[in-house]
């Protein structure tokens, strides 16, 4: 019989990055995956500064440049071929500029070189993982989950007893309807037949990552695909797929060849198959992302179309969102309740990102559409969404899902905004405050004092970071507060309370009670 206190099914990005900053919370995992390994293809490409102000928490941020591309161009065209015409083009930058509301940069390595990134370092923060190792059956109860384990190498079977259970097992998610969760979004798009191809097509492409979507009647279904991996000659080609009407058979060698010289617009193009794959493309998002002590991260929760590169960066993020809360309830510090919160606050930005990829596709894929257009603006898919959950409301707080973050208001459920302070060692962002356990942000002496105080108390890691003590610069107007205000951030750096102004001790124990489910 083992024993964890997280058992994670699935080593995607979701369960991987779950595995990461459960160990950097001091909570190792057991990651269990069916496959013999991480992914081999690239699909989901590039990090955002959001996701790679996470995994600077975890030493990760270079590991992550040093994997993007040498040539950090992007293209992305709607055509006829990769050869041309070209009927729209995009030109990506996934560079985006984002100095003025984070301190890191971003990243564009792929899926695969993502996953093994994220694989040793869960193992070196303790993590067990386990691949070709399938989740059979699991029971849960108000003690724990108790869990069937399949070596798909051996057929031996195992149990497993854990404290909880994350699903992080794809948007089929046996965990998912194990549970009896359902879906709903705007289902299925399209079907696609993916090949893995090793080509020489760098008088075609060019050095630059790029993305064609294709508009063809001579590929099959119509459309296709083409994208550049972390190899110069290796490539993904993918035409459509009616499973209605066609069989992956029909896609001989000789039919594969053709389809592929057709996307690329090289009638003699010589091509060596690598592998194949058909491909659902949907927008689903789960009904509820818990269920008892199960909790659903990554495409278990929600489904979406890869169009706007946010499926990849929202997967480890759920992580990171979720981790902390498992973390403080499992060292005693938090009550149950807390994680009532992973569904309150991951499903509505969950839906809102998953319908906005959905938007995307159909403005790039030529499809019949009519509602409205996606939201482009970077600053607001990165940092403008608010968790509403464990936090104290305000009076007059609607709870609405964004924000400008432009333009903060330090209001609880918001992202602590990003502003530049003096230190000893120089220019220093508040971002660099938070991120490992709760910190109270203050000018305030006496703030400063209550939280030691709370902090031993309630037993709960809190730490206080005084403006004026080492630290200055105008910090307090982002935050909405005065200098002898106080702010208490939560792990994840979303604004949990404040105080504008002076107050007593209690204050601040209640709120962090409140959050904490205490």
């Amino acid at each position: 019989m083992t024993r964890t206190p997280v058992l994670v099914a699935g080593a995607g990005l979701s369960g991987l990055s779950t595995a990461v900053f459960l160990g950097m919370h001091g909570t190792p995992a057991l990651v269990v995956e069916r496959h013999e390994s991480t992914s081999t293809h690239p699909k989901a490409r590039g990090q955002q500064t959001h996701t790679m102000e996470a995994l600077r928490l975890v030493g990760l941020e270079d590991a992550f440049v040093a994997a993007s591309p040498k040539s950090r161009g992007f293209a992305l065209r709607i055509a006829a071929s990769a050869s041309g015409p070209v009927f729209h083009e995009i030109l990506h930058d996934t560079f985006v500029p984002m100095g003025h509301l984070s301190p890191a940069a971003s990243a564009d390595a792929s899926q695969e070189a993502a996953e093994r990134l994220l694989l040793g370092r869960a193992r070196e923060l303790g993590a067990d993982v386990r691949f070709s190792t399938e989740l059979v059956s699991f029971e849960q109860d108000s003690d724990g989950v108790t869990a069937v384990l399949r070596d798909l190498r051996t057929g031996e079977e195992s149990t497993v007893e854990a404290e909880y259970l994350v699903g992080a097992d794809g948007h089929r998610s046996p965990v998912r309807t194990a549970l009896g969760i359902g879906t709903h979004g705007s289902g299925s798009i399209a079907h696609n037949v993916l090949w893995g191809i090793r080509a020489d097509l760098g008088h075609v492409v060019g050095e630059e990552q790029v993305l064609y979507y294709l508009q063809n009647p001579e590929l099959s279904g119509g459309t296709g695909v083409l994208v550049s991996t972390d190899d110069a000659d290796r490539f993904v080609v993918g035409v459509g797929f009616d499973p209605d009407t066609q069989h992956l058979d029909d896609f001989t060698p000789e039919r594969a060849v053709e389809q592929i010289r057709i996307a690329t617009g090289v009638p003699d193009l010589e091509v060596e198959i690598l592998d194949r794959a058909p491909v659902e493309t949907g927008m689903y998002v789960a009904d509820r992302f818990s269920s008892g002590r199960a909790h659903l991260v990554g495409d278990a929760a929600h489904t979406m179309p890869p169009q706007g590169g946010m499926g990849g960066n929202t997967a480890i993020l759920d992580g990171f969102y979720l981790a902390w809360k498992l973390a403080a309830v499992l060292r005693g510090e938090a009550g149950p309740g807390l994680l009532d919160s992973h569904d309150a606050e991951r499903r509505p930005v969950g839906e809102w990102i998953a319908t906005n990829q959905y938007r995307n596709a159909m403005v790039r894929t030529g499809a019949r559409y009519d509602g409205p257009p996606p939201v482009e603006d970077p600053a607001t898919l990165f940092f403008g969404y608010r968790h509403n959950g464990a936090v104290v409301s305000e009076p007059g707080d609607e709870h609405e899902l964004l924000e400008d973050p432009n333009a903060p208001t330090g209001r609880p459920g918001s992202r602590a905004p990003h502003v530049v302070l003096d230190s000893p060692d120089g220019p220093l962002s508040t971002i660099e405050l938070f991120g490992r356990e709760f910190v109270v942000l203050t000018g305030s002496e006496e703030w400063e004092r209550a939280a030691k105080s709370v902090a031993a108390d309630l037993g709960v890691r809190l730490t206080a970071h005084r403006i004026g003590d080492g630290l200055t610069g105008p910090w307090a107007e982002p935050y909405g507060v005065s200098d002898d205000g106080a702010v208490l951030v939560r792990p994840d750096r979303f604004i949990a309370w404040r105080s504008p102004g002076p107050g007593p001790a209690t204050d601040l124990e209640r709120a962090l009670r409140s959050v904490l489910a205490r």
